[in-house]
């Protein structure tokens, strides 16, 4: 299982850097519908009756009774560094990657874009704890403390993985932890047209692609050193 899943996540590296060049990383809010759809813009406006929206190619205008609510985006920058003793909570992370079979990096990678560390987060969406879980996720996987951090990621870690086995696909599972599955069902197993969801995927992408090749740098790195410093005996 170890190895379907590691080749699903290298695989998936390869779809998701084709996602790199679209999303910017600017700051804007979220216009829920109240069909469901979540419209991206840069600002708005109270006309009488209606909100006017500006949106990235124009401007918009919808009744105010078409709208739920308005969500600030969190944005987290993606992470630097991979991980190491240095990673808060990294005991937790190679704990629940060697619990469920999962590479550590993309927990990780997962974890700091979800919550930016923070066990305590709580997002607009009622998304909790350091793997960002909604209260029924959590209650699913017999989670009894959502804030600790030790069960919330090995929930996460743990859905992250059974999404990985449905879709066989590093960018579908991640499209899927962020909307849900339904979601990716409804639009044909594609990731759904949600700015936020992409945005998401590009951001683990980022990190989790730069960690790996990172990785694979210092190997090589230390491969050719070794040789050097242990020449074959005449």
């Amino acid at each position: 299982m170890r190895v379907a899943i590691r080749r699903i996540l290298i695989g998936g590296l390869v779809a998701l850097a084709l996602l790199l060049g679209g999303a910017t990383a600017a700051r804007a809010d979220y216009v829920v519908l109240r069909s469901g759809a979540r419209l991206n813009v840069t600002g708005y406006e109270i006309l009488a009756d209606r909100y006017r929206l500006h949106l990235k190619g124009g401007v918009a205008e919808v009744p105010l009774d078409d709208i739920v609510g308005i969500e600030p985006e969190e944005v987290f920058d993606p992470i630097e560094e991979p991980l190491s003793d240095q990673t808060p909570f990294h005991k937790i992370i190679l704990a629940a990657a060697e619990r469920y079979g999962m590479d550590a990096d993309l927990i990780h990678c997962v974890v700091a874009v979800e919550s930016n560390f923070n066990p305590k987060a709580v997002s607009p969406k009622n998304a909790r704890g350091l793997m960002q879980l909604l209260p029924q996720t959590a209650a699913h996987y017999g989670v009894k403390d959502i804030f600790d951090p030790q069960e919330n990621v090995n929930a996460g870690a743990r859905y992250l993985k059974e999404l990985l086995g449905k879709y066989h696909n590093l960018t579908l599972a991640l499209a899927a932890y962020n909307a849900g599955p339904e979601r990716v069902d409804q639009y044909g197993r594609r990731v759904p047209p949600y700015l936020e969801t992409m945005k998401y995927v590009q951001r683990i992408a980022k990190s989790y692609a730069k960690i790996k090749a990172e990785t694979a740098a210092q190997k090589q790195n230390g491969k050719s050193l070794s040789l050097r410093e242990f020449p074959a005996v005449q």
